[in-house]
């Protein structure tokens, strides 16, 4: 017999516990057991700026930023605006040739570097990167693709063939053949498995998110550029989560001027109102992949370039260079990253302070052993290797209302990756956070005592 179904009123009216519910019945039941466990089950009913309320009304601080698709901030008036303006226009309507896509791939080709020109327009970033790889093989005819450790381009079958975490990938292999990793940072390494020339393409980010706000040496992107170039390979510049002025920079491969061959963009481009990801490419690869009426729909996506998502994309580019978010980024992310490492030097728990711009992140110290440790079977350690992020984000979460998370392929890392517009007091508020929390906490294990809802708090207490 079908149960009751929700009306949209009805649905906004949940509170959390039937919230809570729904989800442990017909989402993700551990995953919503998780979320629940560290406190991170709460649902919000309005957000502006850099700030989201609860049901209660109770204010909360964004510095996670939707893993850097809120550059913009939330529910961005001039976003807001663009998509009403289209209010009216048919969306989807392949048998035509769509204005806006059209002109959001002219400013595309005229803020990133190089020769980039040629625009694909799809959902998401896994699927810029999906297409990305496609594109690569075919314009190259070669198969093999090279990506580095600890990398994070998505979860679907391609993405997840070049994310650098045996986490995400145990389960579901045989994964896309051809996919060989090298260590981030290592040219040396890189070079090597370019040498015999049958090499596609050589993915990777500019700055690791996931793999926990992982800057390469200085001169690494340079370096990889003129090895692409020499032995035949294109150069894809994941720029979904670095892009559109996260970094102080448009884009951050802009740092060492460097200019790939194929760019991958995505979540801020949507200024968190639309779903739209996107792949750039130069006029000669594309031309190879497909350059005639025979290839040119070899890959297609229904809802990509729909009016909406393209009417947001204009609104945020717009945005960024009016209100010169780069360059705030630039500024702010200076002086939070000098004040972070004022920190470090005060609190050992902080192991090291890392990033550029407005990406930064904070990894902390694991706990060495100890008497509780052996009593709880490993059970401290444990955790604290897989949630020791989670338990700042925790307190930072529930003790001071300030939004952030761990980065996926390295939970002892807190990012810090606030919309672009947020200010110096704003930033002055998370450090004064993080002090209290530090000089509460000495260790991940007190802070795993004092976490009370987490698995580690509830059974040691």
């Amino acid at each position: 017999m079908q149960e009751k179904i929700y009306t949209l009123e009805e649905a906004l009216s949940l509170g959390a516990r039937a919230n809570l519910a729904n989800h442990e019945r017909y989402v993700n039941p551990a995953l919503a057991k998780m979320m629940s466990l560290l406190a991170f089950d709460r649902p919000f009913a309005r957000a502006e700026g850099m700030y989201v309320w609860d049901q209660e009304g109770n204010r909360y601080l964004d510095f996670l930023g939707g893993y850097g698709s809120l550059n913009l901030g939330h529910n961005p008036p001039a976003v807001a605006a663009a998509l009403e303006a289209v209010g009216e226009m048919p969306n989807l309507l392949q048998a035509s040739l769509n204005p806006l896509a059209g002109a959001l791939a002219y400013n595309l080709a005229q803020i990133t570097p190089g020769d980039l020109r040629q625009t694909f327009f799809c959902n998401s970033g896994a699927e810029a990167v999906e297409g990305a790889l496609k594109t690569a093989r075919i314009a190259t005819g070669k198969t093999k693709i090279i990506y580095c450790d600890g990398a994070f381009h998505g979860k679907s079958m391609g993405a997840l063939s070049v994310t650098g975490r045996k986490k995400y990938q145990h389960g579901f292999t045989p994964l896309v053949p051809g996919c060989e990793s090298v260590p981030y940072g290592d040219l040396a390494a890189l070079e090597e498995k370019l040498a015999a020339g049958d090499v596609a393409a050589f993915i990777v980010e500019p700055i690791q998110g996931e793999g926990g706000i992982i800057c390469p040496p200085a001169g690494y992107l340079k370096g990889a550029r003129e090895l692409c170039t020499k032995y035949g390979a294109l150069l894809i510049a994941d720029e979904i989560q670095t892009g559109f002025g996260r970094t102080g920079t448009m884009f951050a491969c802009e740092a060492e001027g460097v200019a790939p061959d194929i760019m991958c963009l995505a979540k801020s481009l949507g200024g968190g109102l639309m779903p739209i990801g996107a792949f750039i490419t130069t006029a000669a690869v594309w031309n190879k992949a497909y350059g005639s009426m025979e290839k040119c729909t070899l890959h297609t996506s229904t809802f990509g370039g729909n009016s909406r998502a393209c009417a947001a994309g204009l609104a945020v580019i717009d945005t960024i260079l009016k209100e010169k978010l780069c360059q705030n980024a630039a500024t702010l992310g200076s002086y939070f990253l000098e004040q972070l490492r004022a920190l470090q030097e005060r609190y050992p728990i902080i192991q090291e302070v890392r990033g550029r711009g407005l990406f930064i992140g904070l990894e902390f110290k694991q706990p060495e052993g100890g008497l509780v440790n052996r009593i709880t079977g490993g059970l401290v350690n444990k955790f604290a290797q897989e949630y020791s992020g989670a338990l700042v984000a925790g307190e930072l979460r529930n003790r001071h209302r300030i939004i952030t998370a761990y980065t996926l392929n390295n939970p002892n890392v807190i990012r810090l990756e606030p919309p672009l517009i947020v200010t110096k007091e704003q930033i002055d508020e998370v450090l004064a956070a993080l002090q209290d929390i530090f000089e509460r906490n000495k260790s991940i294990f007190s802070l795993a005592l004092a976490s009370s809802k987490t698995v580690v708090g509830s059974f040691l207490r």
